[in-house]
């Protein structure tokens, strides 16, 4: 694989993460939490080590591809770091609720109910059109979908227990994380 790629990932990923340590991650006790999320999020690290398991090293994507990536590392990372702003103390590393948690409806927040899952879709779409044969590449995409749809679920049950009628309008008006769907 050319360095350059290499060097597109390293940035791509970098430039993702970097929000979340720099946010202030809430690490207190919630007052309610769904460990049924981290099954979800289990799901989603498979995927993610799905996407390096096949002789990656060995293919050179084409000039396609890498645009492609760039554009979702991107895109990636502008949501991490909006999201992260947005929900300033209400980010938290489990589905969970704070004691004087709000509903967050601000900045991506206003177009996508679960943003920094839109950005870690985008991350795996980035990395799996650079370095993954099209099957592995197809088999992670489901792994993350379901692990994500836990996660999802998981929250969006919290929110509702919290918010009820407030949160039921924003669902029927904000798209979970891919825009136009559900």
């Amino acid at each position: 694989m050319p360095v350059y790629v290499y060097a597109i990932l390293a940035v791509g990923w970098i430039l993702w993460l970097l929000p979340f340590p720099l946010s202030g991650w809430n690490w207190s006790a919630p007052a309610k939490r769904d460990n049924r999320s981290r099954w979800g999020l289990l799901l989603q690290v498979v995927a993610y080590s799905l996407l390096w398991q096949g002789h990656f090293w060995m293919r050179s994507p084409a000039l396609w591809q890498v645009a492609l990536a760039i554009l979702c590392f991107l895109f990636a990372s502008l949501l991490s770091w909006t999201s992260t702003r947005a929900l300033g103390k209400h980010l938290r590393f489990d589905a969970a609720l704070s004691h004087d948690h709000q509903l967050v409806r601000s900045g991506p927040y206003g177009i996508l109910r679960h943003p920094i899952y839109t950005s870690m879709l985008c991350i795996l779409l980035g990395t799996g059109v650079l370095i993954t044969p099209p099957l592995l590449f197809l088999i992670a995409l489901i792994v993350f979908l379901l692990g994500t749809e836990i996660r999802v679920r998981a929250e969006d049950g919290l929110l509702a227990s919290r918010f009820g009628d407030e949160f039921f309008r924003y669902r029927q008006t904000v798209s979970a994380y891919i825009p136009f769907l559900r």
